[in-house]
């Protein structure tokens, strides 16, 4: 009997390697190396979905309340039930992906999320629809901050890793205005219920390729059991934070709702941070924030968070409404800048290693800054190449500078046990700044437009009126951002030192062979 085919417990004899872990074993670095690029290539396009769905349905919602017979309110949570989930559930799932395995809750979610997309695209009713939303950014949350996590832990930090980023940084900036574009698409061409089917491919092809390209790997385990108290007032307290900002610009900022949302919030977040003092196996634990480079990121990601999702929500209203675009055009007028942001986040890599952080996020930022105040300047008879694509230009470089710098920072120093802790936070930072900035904006341009028609303003001129507004509050909102990396960024954290974290691997055909 040669040993590859003893019995595991054969005598003192070690057991037999798996072929599967063999074979990795025996890889090139040049095969090991391809392949870690084509992971890559498969967990950003997860991500990229998972971007694409907060606003591929927003130019069909009117198609949507058409065939459904939805109410302006009901139509809202279309958009807000995703978001809702989502948001509060971003801190937690990178917490699971940490604990129960990255590839494990990789591939559950992208399970979850193509199987909830099916059920939206073939709803018979707007409840339906909505719940169908809400399962699927909850499967996003655990997805996103997952694939980022495994990225974190494929490549070492340092230009290798930059680059990878940057190539993250492009899907993450790009997404939205690719949704927008995507969206229109196939509203026009398919029907609405496209905007949801086109998740169900790329899901099943990614969670298809993800056992032979990428390994587990999960935090070592510390303590004993799951912080479930934790678990349960964060992902309630980020969700009362969520649905209160969401719904801040309809109902009013000093509504009940409004009110009591904020301070349900505030209770239940208050009530997780004593859980996580005392807990033996914390959910989140505070050291993380121990990293200068990633506490400064997640606080600049609130503001830059908050400025560019309020800029499509402003950007694709002001088209449609004041410019009367089609919903295929309103998508096709951000193609450029949704290019210029893949362009710029592709120079953000190498300028991140030779330049440094601080100075290519700063650099970044006064674009974004700068192409929103130059944005803020359109009327209601501006046209796209005179009013509209050189901002577009200018923000995209910016946001694909900036979002590199910020993804790069978000994990700089962490070691590998702490890289789905730091994927969730550094996503949760841009949904509760998002959320935030779409409450802003819609109150401000409501409000703005409402005194407008009262002083005599004909409507396009008078909704002109408020988004500018909305666009100047986003520039302020970028320069904050701006001002917040100037005093507190670094340019980075050294490496962890030699004999650190070292993340667990596993690979299927040892499971397999057991």
């Amino acid at each position: 009997m040669n040993r590859a085919s003893r019995p595991p417990n054969s005598g003192n004899t070690r057991p037999a390697v798996p072929a599967g872990v063999a074979a990795r074993r025996a890889l090139t670095p040049a095969v090991a190396y391809r392949r870690r690029w084509i992971a890559l290539a498969v967990l950003a396009m997860a991500d990229f979905m998972v971007i694409l769905d907060a606003s591929i349905v927003n130019v069909a919602l009117p198609s949507i309340a058409r065939a459904l017979g939805l109410s302006p309110g009901g139509l809202s949570w279309v958009v807000n039930a995703y978001v809702l989930t989502f948001g509060g559930f971003l801190l937690l799932g990178g917490r699971l992906a940490d604990v129960f395995g990255r590839r494990r809750m990789f591939m559950a979610s992208l399970a979850v999320f193509s199987v909830a997309s099916l059920a939206g695209g073939l709803a018979p009713s707007g409840a339906v629809l909505v719940a169908a939303r809400a399962v699927q950014g909850l499967a996003a949350a655990v997805l996103a901050a997952a694939a980022l996590s495994l990225v974190t832990a494929t490549f070492a930090e340092g230009p290798e890793r930059n680059r990878a980023m940057g190539i993250w940084g492009s899907v993450a900036g790009s997404g939205a205005a690719a949704g927008v574009l995507l969206g229109g698409v196939l509203t026009t061409s398919l029907g609405w219920r496209w905007t949801l089917f086109v998740n169900v491919p790329i899901g099943v092809a990614c969670a298809a390729a993800a056992p032979h390209l990428i390994a587990e790997s999960r935090a070592p385990v510390q303590g004993q059991g799951f912080d479930l108290a934790g678990a349960a007032t964060v992902t309630a307290g980020f969700g009362a934070l969520v649905y209160g900002l969401v719904g801040a610009s309809s109902a009013g900022w000093s509504s009940p709702r409004t009110i009591g949302s904020l301070a349900a919030a505030a209770v239940l977040l208050g009530a997780f941070v004593v859980i996580e003092q005392r807990a033996r196996a914390p959910l989140f634990p505070f050291s993380i924030f121990r990293h200068p480079v990633l506490r400064a990121a997640n606080v600049i990601m609130l503001p830059t968070g908050a400025a560019l999702l309020s800029l499509f929500f402003v950007l694709s209203l002001y088209e449609q409404q004041v410019l009367r675009y089609s919903a295929l055009d309103a998508g096709l007028s951000q193609l450029p800048l949704a290019v210029t942001i893949v362009a710029a986040a592709g120079l953000a890599s190498r300028a991140t290693s030779r330049a440094g952080l601080k100075p290519t996020l700063l650099v970044g930022l006064v674009l974004f800054t700068a192409g929103l105040a130059w944005l803020a300047q359109v009327t209601d008879t501006s046209t796209f190449t005179a009013g509209i694509l050189g901002p577009s230009l200018l923000i995209g470089a910016g946001l694909g500078l900036a979002f590199v710098a910020l993804t790069i920072g978000s994990v700089t120093g962490t070691a590998p046990s702490e890289a789905g802790l730091a994927s969730g936070l550094i996503n949760s930072s841009q949904q509760v700044g998002g959320a935030l900035g779409l409450a802003i904006a819609a109150t401000i341009a409501t409000a703005q437009t409402t005194r407008s028609l009262a002083a005599g303003q004909a409507p396009a001129a008078a909704l002109t009126a408020g988004f500018r507004l909305a666009f100047l509050a986003a520039a302020a909102l970028a320069a904050l951002a701006a001002v917040s990396a100037l005093t507190l960024m670094r340019n980075g954290d050294p490496p962890p030192a030699p004999g650190g974290d070292i993340p667990q691997v596993h690979d299927t055909s040892t499971k397999a062979a057991r």
